[in-house]
């Protein structure tokens, strides 16, 4: 049977580097192989909360009340087996001058946290690695995320290996809901040292890299 390794992508925090702007800046991407079994819990809890009138188009963390992320990330707790999470974690304040232009750090946040995923499967299992993000208007295909995506995958797979990256509305995928899941649940760790929710997924967080950890310099 064809394999497919998939990974889908998923942002928190803002590009504003300053003292208005987020703290942090997250990239996270959750990775696995089909069957996908998660959605079908997603889904039933969906319809479950319908029933009891809450009537919700799709899951989004940041959005969502207290009561439904405890059920969502009840359900993702559940389906966690052959899934792999990992982060990109970026103290603004330490980022240099030279690299605070959105495209370029963008770019370089995407581009780490993708090579680091891709060396961690044997690719010659692989039929074709298909990444997934949320949509981007139609003006900005040309994006810094979809630029860092193709570039990365263009010179880490083997020129064998086909790869194809797709923009889907979130709330067209339970998967990308996941990973919006998982990454609020990492920013809430690092942002308020509230961990109460990255505990329900801490099983599959195989990576959190602080990326200027070590600095001691801050720009601004």
């Amino acid at each position: 049977m064809e394999k497919y390794l998939y990974i889908f992508l998923d942002e928190g925090g803002n590009l504003d580097f300053s003292k208005s702007g987020t703290k942090y800046f997250l990239v996270t991407s959750l990775t696995k192989e089909r069957p996908f079994e998660a959605f079908k819990a997603l889904y039933n809890l969906k319809y479950d909360l319908a029933e009891r009138g809450t009537c919700l188009e799709y899951f989004h963390a940041t959005e969502d009340r207290q009561d439904v992320r405890n059920k969502v990330f009840e359900a993702i707790e559940k389906h966690l087996d052959g899934v792999r999470i990992d982060s990109v974690i970026v103290e603004k304040c330490k980022t240099a001058s030279a690299l605070q232009d959105p495209v370029k750090f963008y770019s370089k946040m995407v581009g780490y946290l993708l090579r680091f995923v891709l060396t961690k499967h044997d690719l010659s299992k692989y039929k074709e690695v298909l990444v997934f993000t949320d949509s981007i208007p139609v003006s900005k295909r040309k994006s810094p995320m979809e630029k860092a995506i193709k570039e990365t995958l263009a010179e880490m797979l083997p020129k064998t290996l086909k790869y194809r990256v797709f923009h889907h509305e979130s709330k067209s995928c339970f998967d990308l809901q996941i990973v919006d899941y998982c990454n609020w649940a990492l920013y809430r760790k690092y942002d308020r040292g509230d961990d109460r929710s990255y505990l329900k997924i801490k099983n599959a967080v195989k990576s959190e890299f602080e990326i200027f950890r070590t600095g001691t310099t801050t720009y601004f």
